[in-house]
């Protein structure tokens, strides 16, 4: 069973960045994705990476995230930058039907 651990949440200021991390086990080349959930909202999928390499985001996200792999590592980031305060939300990292433990990113002044 795959483990996936996020990290690299916290608070940080509107128009800010974050970059987060999911460092999953094993040795295999998967697509993964990032979620989001904000308070009394659904999850929501952020951006996904396929093995191959391709990318695709929400169109909220797009032109400030960036999702990216470091296959040598096993490793998924996301680069966050220009943060909202609508970005507020724990942020999950998947593969397969794994999820991570969530990752908390807030954005406020």
């Amino acid at each position: 069973q795959v483990q996936l651990v996020e990290s690299g949440g916290g608070l940080v200021q509107p128009g800010g960045s974050l970059r987060l991390s999911c460092a999953a086990s094993g040795n295999s080349i998967y697509a993964m994705a990032w979620y989001r959930q904000a308070p009394g909202k659904q999850r929501e999928l952020v951006a996904i990476i396929t093995a191959p390499g391709s990318t695709n985001y929400a169109e909220s996200v797009k032109g400030r995230f960036t999702i990216s792999r470091a296959n040598a590592k096993n490793t998924v980031y996301l680069q966050m930058n220009n943060l909202k305060p609508e970005d507020t939300a724990v942020y999950y990292c998947k593969r397969g039907n794994t999820w991570g433990q969530g990752t908390q990113v807030t954005v406020s002044s």
